[in-house]
């Protein structure tokens, strides 16, 4: 399997390569159920453990540095986070699981305000579910991919930071993951190996979301 296991034409690309040549800009954060933006256009989730790279895959996918926050400390998103690329979609930030120096009672809010963002937000079209290549599918990853289809909601999984492997390790561990995940109903099917640092992936995956805007 290829790393980049997508099969999107000179036009898919294009199209993906022309939305997001338009201007991306934060639109809102919300940290509870009714601070969330009125619902425009169609939305796609970027989920992952924490520290896994969801700001940094942002930023690469607008071709911005510092569009949405990049910090080496784990648990720093803490709100759902909304960007607006161009007039035609938007990116959605989820808080990362898995770790954040917070108190339980503040995790289960952040919790409780992601549930009800995916079981009511009629504009969610795709969740991106990022992975770390150097650890592949973990079991916080699979208890999100079961949170999600409980929801409903299609999925594609992206691994992150595939510049830190060889092309045979990173072969080899797209085609495990995408074994992992072959059996899941909600899955899109197929596995994008990205780098924000290279750029690696991201014309497959910015095609891959220009079919779903508006």
């Amino acid at each position: 399997m290829a790393a980049t296991a997508v099969t999107a034409g000179a036009a898919e690309f294009e199209r993906g390569r022309r939305l997001f040549a338009a201007e991306s800009r934060f639109v809102a954060a919300a940290d509870r159920p009714a601070a969330l933006p009125r619902e425009r256009l169609p939305e796609i989730a970027l989920v992952g453990c924490s520290n896994v790279g969801k700001s940094s895959v942002l930023n690469a996918l607008a071709g911005r540095r510092a569009l949405a926050r990049v910090s080496r400390t784990p648990g720093r998103t803490r709100a759902i986070n909304f960007f607006a690329v161009g007039d035609r979609l938007m990116l959605v930030d989820l808080p990362g699981y898995g770790y954040a120096a917070v108190s339980r009672a503040q995790a289960r809010r952040w919790s409780q305000t992601v549930d009800f963002y995916l079981a009511h937000r009629s504009v969610l079209k795709r969740a991106l579910l990022l992975i770390d290549a150097r650890r592949g599918l973990r079991e916080s990853d699979r208890l999100a991919l079961d949170l999600l289809a409980h929801r409903a909601v299609s999925v594609m999984a992206v691994l992150t930071k595939a510049d830190l492997l060889s092309p045979a390790v990173l072969d080899a561990q797209v085609a495990a993951v995408g074994a992992a995940l072959a059996r899941r109903v909600n899955l899109f099917p197929a596995v994008i190996a990205t780098s924000a640092e290279t750029g690696l992936g991201i014309p497959a995956l910015r095609a891959a979301l220009a079919a779903l805007a508006s």
